[in-house]
């Protein structure tokens, strides 16, 4: 074999194993993301402790969970829109949002700022007695 074969087959393997490391690297970022997005789901913490700041929020009725999301992180009651936009699908608020003016705290989380903007009718309730 000649010099200049060596080289080229010494440089296909470097390619090639400089590729299976940089798929590796990828796949566990994404995979390392997706747990973190994953997790977060079920365990958002409010933005703050303790008492928290109350901000006055306008649902206003055709908003999606991600318009509502995008709203409340614009206001500093949520960290993320997506991640909110995603808890509000899963849980069982995804359909019950009504429009209206509500006052909600940087220390409530996401499932209690659902719950404040699904306020229970009393024709929800009649015949569950």
């Amino acid at each position: 074999m000649s010099a200049s074969k060596i080289v080229m087959k010494i440089v296909r393997i470097s390619f090639s194993v400089l590729v299976v490391v940089l798929v590796i690297f990828v796949l566990f970022k994404a995979g390392s993301y997706a747990y973190d997005f994953g997790y977060r789901v079920y365990t958002e913490q409010p933005v703050s402790s303790g008492d928290g700041k109350d901000i006055v929020v306008q649902i206003e009725a055709g908003m999606s969970g991600s318009d509502i999301g995008s709203m409340l992180e614009e206001k500093g009651l949520i960290r993320d829109a997506r991640l909110f936009a995603v808890q509000l699908k899963l849980s069982a608020y995804s359909k019950k949002i009504k429009p209206g003016i509500y006052t909600l705290n940087t220390s409530m989380t996401a499932k209690e700022m659902m719950e404040a903007m699904s306020p229970v009718s009393e024709k929800d309730t009649e015949g569950t007695t």
